[in-house]
């Protein structure tokens, strides 16, 4: 698990949507056939992106990004009951993660 730190939300935010793009491009596409259950690429979270800051960046909310087996990425906000961010049109995840950050709580 790495760390890091930043002063501003937007540079955070443009340090998670690189982290992620380059993740998701290596993803692995195989499923996990369990005996009682067979989990497809895109059921599995292969990383987890998470941001966290002081109050002045973001106010009492953890919010991030899963990268899944396929490749594919989704936003959540919440720490203990992640809420997925719904993506709007062709908007990507990482575009919906910085809407949902910028709205008023």
């Amino acid at each position: 698990m790495k760390r890091h730190r930043f002063t501003a939300l937007e540079a955070a935010l443009d340090a998670l949507e690189e982290h992620g793009q380059t993740l998701a491009k290596d993803a692995s596409s195989r499923s996990v056939d369990l005996k009682y259950k067979r989990f497809e690429p895109v059921q599995r979270v292969a990383a987890r992106i998470e941001l966290a800051g002081p109050e002045r960046l973001l106010p009492s909310v953890r919010a991030g990004v899963d990268v899944r087996g396929d490749g594919s990425t989704e936003a959540y906000v919440g720490r203990v009951r992640r809420e997925i961010v719904e993506q709007r049109g062709q908007e990507s995840s990482y575009r919906a993660l910085r809407r949902a950050l910028s709205q008023p709580s």
